[in-house]
């Protein structure tokens, strides 16, 4: 599916931003590999094997069991958990984050048709605008509007939708969500939105 094959109706499109306009993983492993290289520097381990076993713990059971994996395999003192937090929110990145190519070329032909580009994200509002600063927009910035979910009420709730509906005026018959999860397909039907699955693009 390309842009000419949505409903030219649409006048306004709302993106989330992990995994749907670039791959978070793009994100993790830099952190993974900031912290390793710290702890290289504190604790004497191996920045290389410890970053290793973080990418592969991420990729085997979730983001979420990355430090007790590494804390266990390395004896990391539990003191550090705030460290990886706090680095997770706020690591200035060697790399910019890119995105999709073809979520690229979809923003881009939006904004050639003058329409409207909205982020609404779930997460740490911090870390998401960290990921947002880091990212290469080729330019599109200025056509941009974000919205940070748990600033009001994460999704599927549909608050956030709401006010960003009610912000820009807008009618919900001309707005589309493009995702990738069960979370914003029911937010957009809960919202009485237009949804359309990532992988149709």
């Amino acid at each position: 599916m390309k842009y000419r094959d949505l409903d030219h109706r649409k006048t306004a499109f709302i993106f989330e931003l992990d995994e749907v306009l670039y791959p978070e993983k793009d994100y993790l492993y830099q952190v993974y590999y900031l912290f390793t290289s710290f702890l290289e520097y504190t604790e004497f381990i191996n920045a290389k094997e410890a970053t290793d076993l973080m990418i592969n713990t991420y990729l085997s059971e979730g983001k979420d069991a990355v430090f007790d994996c590494l804390k266990k395999k390395f004896n990391i003192d539990e003191k550090y958990r705030f460290n990886f937090d706090h680095l997770k929110k706020t690591a200035k990145l060697p790399l910019k984050l890119l995105l999709h190519q073809n979520m690229l070329s979809l923003l881009q032909e939006i904004v050639i048709d003058r329409k409207e580009i909205f982020i609404v994200t779930n997460g740490n509002p911090e870390q998401q605008l960290n990921k947002v600063k880091q990212t290469e927009w080729n330019g599109l910035e200025p056509y941009l509007t974000c919205y940070f979910a748990d600033e009001i009420t994460p999704k599927p709730e549909t608050d956030c939708i709401d006010l960003l509906i009610k912000d820009h005026n807008l009618q919900r018959r001309n707005v589309l969500m493009i995702g990738n999860s069960e979370t914003d397909e029911i937010c957009a039907e809960a919202c009485g939105i237009d949804y359309l699955e990532l992988s149709e693009f």
